[in-house]
């Protein structure tokens, strides 16, 4: 196998208004090797990478590639040299057939005059998808009916269409099941084996250990160090991204269990399309209610529909207290409940619109209620969050979309808290997060129990599960299928058991 580089950067940097997100960085991607990049959010490892796939221009620095100086224009520029991207938000386009999702910026191809081959297209759309082992997408289906994996599952097609020789993976794991990680790590080892190479960005520390010859760790827009496989350890990289030690074990600490005897909210005997069928679940005040399953169990739908964003065929979603069934968000939220969509970018919040904006949204009427609401009273609320969540930004007005995905994160459970919320909703809370804001994510759950809050965690990590839930509820295929309470001795073997 040769190991001659087959990507240099040399001393790069980026800003974005006084946020210096990259400082005289520099390292080599050799052929044959997965690398792994990783630090906290707004570390710069998604900067660095965006700028090697087009997606953006550095401010000073240079990038050589199979041995010539590369500055690519744009994301299909870079891709048509040999260099693809999958993000780690939504990267297909709404509206349009999944076959023209994976040909974007490549429809000449499949040109005659002014005509487009749409059969030619199709067929070649399947040969792509089929080649990475995605059997189940149709070509011709609109990219609006398929869910969010599916949709990522798109995006990859697309980057490996043009047999990339560099491929990087920006945080798309944590959005898949062990289905779809497979087919990505699967795709990895092959690039590896054709001597082609992989920056591979993931928050998940076990994941990169497994997969990965070298990790790249990145603190605050430098490079800290580079880690060979034998230097690899979960502790160690934790320290390096945070610049402090890390305890191993960052979840709640306690193993009573306990909690209110009072129940704040009933889902009884529901029923809801192909995903749910006759389920039941009690929720106490001071509880934190773990559901789990694979990812097609009908744990995330149960999510929404305690939220009223999708409807039950039979059965109903009810407040206790105030004897109110949840039909739809408003009521939830008049009735004080927060939820954290699983799909951030695209459910829980407004990219275009600044944290302001995001965070009074649910509280209006409280602001309303005392005063008028004034850009001055509105800023006061969201400064409260700023500082509690301790999200990095540069203001109040600050766009959504220029944070780093832990902030946004951060904007998404400001803006319920600022709502008072008494019962929150949390789907998949931590997905996409390093490990820093991980921790302060927990002991944030944690201090809402004491507080006396209900929250539901719905979560693909079973180590999150049990670190943090006083009851575990799991679904399989709709239904309940185990129920565990919190104790030291209970171990991921026992609820895998449940699942599968």
């Amino acid at each position: 196998m040769g190991r001659e580089a087959i990507l240099t950067v040399e001393n790069m940097y980026k800003s974005f208004g006084i946020t210096k997100a990259l400082v005289n960085v520099s390292l080599e991607l050799r052929r044959g090797e997965i690398r792994g990049l990783i630090g906290e959010n707004g570390s710069g490892k998604s900067t660095v990478s965006s700028i090697v796939a087009g997606v953006q221009k550095c401010d000073d620095g240079k990038m050589m590639y199979l041995g010539k100086q590369y500055k690519p224009d744009n994301m299909v520029d870079a891709q048509s040299q040999g260099v693809s991207m999958v993000v780690q938000e939504m990267g297909t386009i709404p509206g349009i057939r999944v076959a023209d999702n994976i040909f974007i910026g490549k429809e000449a191809r499949f040109k005659k005059g002014m005509t487009v081959r749409r059969k030619a297209m199709y067929a070649e759309a399947k040969k792509i998808l089929t080649k990475i082992g995605i059997h189940d997408i149709a070509p011709d289906c609109s990219i609006d009916t398929l869910n969010f994996e599916a949709k990522k599952l798109v995006e990859i097609a697309r980057a490996m269409y043009d047999e990339p020789e560099i491929l990087i993976i920006d945080e798309t794991t944590t959005a898949l099941s062990q289905r779809g990680r497979d087919i990505v790590y699967k795709i990895m080892k092959q690039l590896q084996k054709e001597n082609k190479s992989v920056l591979f960005i993931s928050h998940d520390l076990d994941e990169l250990m497994q997969v990965c010859d070298a990790i790249t760790v990145l603190r605050d827009g430098h490079i800290i160090d580079t880690l060979t496989r034998e230097q690899m350890d979960v502790d160690v990289m934790r320290s390096l991204m945070v610049g402090r030690e890390l305890e191993g074990d960052y979840y709640r600490s306690d193993y009573d269990g306990s909690y209110s005897d009072e129940v704040v909210m009933e889902v009884n005997r529901v029923t809801a399309k192909t995903v749910l069928e006759n389920f039941s679940l009690e929720l106490h005040r001071g509880e934190i209610l773990g559901i789990g399953g694979l990812s097609d169990c009908g744990m995330h739908e149960l999510g929404r529909i305690m939220f009223g964003v999708e409807k039950t065929l039979t059965g109903y979603v009810k407040l206790m207290k105030d004897n109110v069934e949840i039909t739809d968000p408003r009521v939830a939220i008049n009735h004080k409940i927060g939820y954290v969509s699983k799909n951030r970018d695209q459910e829980a919040l407004m990219l275009q619109a600044s944290i302001n904006d995001n965070v009074v949204l649910p509280s209006l009427d409280i602001i309303k209620k005392f005063e008028t609401i004034t850009k001055k009273n509105e800023h006061k609320l969201t400064e409260k969050q700023i500082e509690v969540m301790s999200i990095k930004c540069t203001g109040p007005e600050q766009l959504v979309s220029d944070l780093s995905g832990g902030n946004k994160q951060k904007v998404v459970f400001g803006k319920w808290l600022g709502n008072e919320s008494d019962i929150l909703i949390l789907d998949c809370p931590t997905r996409g997060i390093d490990v820093g804001v991980k921790a302060a994510m927990y002991q944030l759950i944690y201090r809402f129990k004491k507080e006396g809050k209900a929250i539901v965690m719905i979560s693909e990590e079973m180590s999150e599960l049990i670190g943090m839930s006083d009851r575990i509820l799991i679904i399989k295929d709709g239904l309940l299928s185990g129920a565990f309470t919190r104790s030291k001795k209970l171990s991921e073997m026992d609820i895998i058991k449940t699942m599968i």
